[in-house]
Formats: C-alpha cells, sequence, structure tokens
C-alpha cells in the first residue's frame, strides 16, 4: 500500500534538500513530528534514526539509500509488516523544485496497518510537505555544514 504527495517549491533544491536531511530538526517545521534522533550522525546508508510521532508509536528507521542532494529512503518493521519511506528533491530550474514524500507498507501486518492508518497517513504527508515548503520559501536560514 503505497501513498505519497508532491509539492512544487519556490526554493532552490539545494536549500530544500539541506532541510530535508537535517532530519533533527524536523519537529521546528512539522507537528507530525516530536522528535528525531540521528543515531550514527548525518543520513547515509545504513544510518538509523528514531522517530516520534504522535498517534503511532515510536520508531527506528534505517537508511536504505541515499542519492546525494536528491533523494534518501529509510525503513523500520520485520516479519509481516515493512514500512519504507522515500524522500525525493528534484530541481525546476535555479530556485524551484518538486518534492515527492511517499509512504510505502507491505507486508501481511503491514499492509493491514496501512489501511488503518491511512487517514492519518495522507494528513501527515500532507502536513509534512506544507511544512517544508513553508520553511524552504521562509527567510530560515539553514546551519552551516559540520
Amino acid at each position: 500500500m503505497e501513498q505519497h504527495i508532491t509539492v512544487e517549491i519556490e526554493a532552490p533544491a539545494a536549500r530544500v534538500w539541506s532541510i530535508l536531511c537535517d532530519a533533527e530538526r524536523w519537529p521546528e517545521w512539522t507537528p507530525t513530528v516530536r522528535s528525531v534522533t540521528l543515531h550514527d550522525g548525518p543520513l547515509r546508508v545504513g544510518a538509523t534514526a528514531t522517530i516520534d510521532q504522535p498517534r503511532i508509536p515510536t520508531v527506528k528507521w534505517t537508511v536504505t539509500a541515499l542519492d546525494e542532494g536528491r533523494s534518501f529512503t529509510w525503513q523500520s518493521g520485520g516479519a509481516g509488516a515493512l514500512t519504507v519511506a522515500h524522500h525525493t528533491v528534484e530541481s525546476l530550474g535555479e530556485k524551484r523544485c518538486r518534492v515527492t514524500l511517499s509512504v510505502d507498507q507491505s507486508g501481511a501486518i503491514g499492509s493491514v496497518v496501512g489501511r488503518f492508518y491511512r487517514g492519518l497517513t495522507d494528513r501527515y504527508l500532507a502536513t509534512e510537505a506544507a511544512g517544508l515548503k513553508g520553511r524552504a520559501e521562509s527567510d530560515w536560514t539553514p546551519p552551516p555544514a559540520a
């Protein structure tokens, strides 16, 4: 069961990417996330993160794919349930980009859970896309690279 949202943002793709990759700061721009703890430094394949969200159990995610400046994928779950989240930034020119956020739930239990949380997931994806757009289009300045 796959759900996604796409939003166009009036900001350079590099700016949006820097906001999206700074996962520990997500609670600053979306109320759908209480906290993100990166356990292994910045996002990279194999890194893990714990995300606490309202109305959803706290979950540990593992980064499974990273195309620097463009996309990352992480997953959580195990036997019977797998949740995969994709985050993609596509440049549409010097000062504009398109972001796609998606969640795919699979497995015998995952499909049931996906149907149960379908409405909430749709609302969370929309809220997160709007929050990312708002942050990227504001005068917020990203922190310097480590």
